[in-house]
């Protein structure tokens, strides 16, 4: 099976009840094709020279994809914007900033390619199990993009104050995906790491380069690196990337091992994801074991009490594992970060599930089948993939 053969295959659009009426914030609808959101709004501050904190969105989208979803700009143009890769259409005005709040959820339409008769077969089986017992609400890989070759996560060396870790990891940590100028970047660091004049001096104009420059002007001052305030200077979306990656990493651990405490061993079925190994029920569940499964996790941080019963158990588990203490899972510096609030379902259905096979034009003599439906904000289409094709 092949997901994402051209970027139409994976489209995505953000359903929201807001509408446009009055107030200072202008509303969009951003359209981008094979672009991440970071990027689109780096893109838009600059063609427009707004300042980030002016923007406000409410969750990230696919990059290798074609989607649609609203932002808002604090006394923004009153105009649209089209750019390669991204269209910007203004909407009108609201009264507040758009948010994860004002997103009701996402439609998708994926279409899978290269199929045998089989795989069609597995998977149309599949979407018929998943309409009766639901689809575990697992954060897939794409949350963990920010985890290098280490294995190590940049918000676990920031939480226990760490610095000059978190720093090496956010910075220097190689990733398999990584481009050979951005392998060869990061070389230059973990070769000069703590030789900061050295180290700038070597590296290409870049953010990373800014960020290196500040430590070397404190040694050229006579002062100690100051791995904090470096820490500080990475944009702020990507330090937002770092700590909803651990976090969903955490919460995707508690699903698995709730998963694994309430079902039997012989129902359970083992998927390897960035986040570690995650348990999905490998039959339909029955009125009995549905209720069992079903609840709400929270999402561990020390905005939250430790919960009672058999999540609190699970969660002091997997946080023993992770050598840290719930009290620990915290933003010390710099205050404009912070890890989110609240409980996620451990189950999902998605909504308006059709599935239509067709004759692949793409690879001559196999199949395609093209899925449509509707998720709950933050949940994965790309879970929903690995269920009907990837499990057995």
């Amino acid at each position: 099976m092949k997901l994402r053969r051209q970027p139409e295959d994976f489209q995505v659009t953000e359903l929201t009840a807001v509408q446009p009426a009055a107030g200072p914030f202008a509303l969009y609808r951003l359209t981008k094709t094979s672009l991440g959101t970071p990027e689109a709004i780096q893109a838009v501050c600059t063609r427009w020279n707004v300042h980030r904190k002016r923007i406000s969105y409410g969750g990230l989208k696919d990059r290798h994809a074609v989607t649609s979803q609203y932002l808002t700009i604090h006394n923004g143009p009153r105009q649209s914007l089209q750019q390669k890769s991204l269209h910007v259409q203004y909407l009108g005005q609201v009264a507040a900033p758009f948010t994860a709040a004002g997103i009701d959820g996402n439609h998708f339409q994926l279409v899978l390619r290269d199929m045998t008769p089989a795989e069609v077969q597995q998977a149309e089986a599949g979407c018929v199990t998943v309409q009766q017992s639901g689809l575990p609400n697992y954060f897939d890989d794409q949350r963990f993009g920010s985890l290098g070759v280490s294995g190590e996560w940049i918000a676990r060396a920031w939480c226990l104050s760490d610095w000059e870790r978190a720093l090496w990891l956010a910075l220097a940590d190689p990733h398999p995906d990584d481009p050979a100028a951005e392998r060869q970047q990061k070389q230059i660091l973990r070769d000069h790491w703590g030789r900061w004049p050295e180290c700038q001096q070597a590296l290409g104009r870049s953010h990373r380069r800014s960020i290196i420059t500040y430590l070397s002007d404190k040694v050229k001052a006579g002062h100690p690196a100051d791995f904090r305030g470096a820490l500080a200077r990475i944009s702020i979306d990507l330090r937002g990337l770092y700590l909803s990656a651990w976090q969903s990493a955490l919460w995707n651990r508690l699903l698995s091992r709730y998963l694994q405490a309430t079902l039997p061993a012989e129902n359970l079925v083992s998927y390897d994801l960035l986040s570690g190994a995650a348990m999905f029920p490998a039959t339909p569940l029955s009125a009995e074991q549905l209720a069992a499964v079903t609840a709400q996790l929270p999402l561990p941080s020390a905005r939250i009490d430790h919960p009672d019963g058999l999540i609190g158990e699970l969660l002091t588990q997997i946080l023993q594992a992770e050598g840290i203490e719930l009290r620990q899972i915290r933003v010390k510096y710099p205050r404009d970060s912070f890890f989110s609030r609240g409980s996620r379902s451990s189950l999902i259905f998605p909504q308006q599930l059709t599935w239509a096979v067709a004759n692949d034009e793409l690879y001559p003599g196999r199949q395609c089948l093209t899925l449509s439906f509707s998720l709950p904000r933050g949940s994965y289409a790309t879970i929903l993939v690995k269920r009907l094709t990837g499990l057995s």
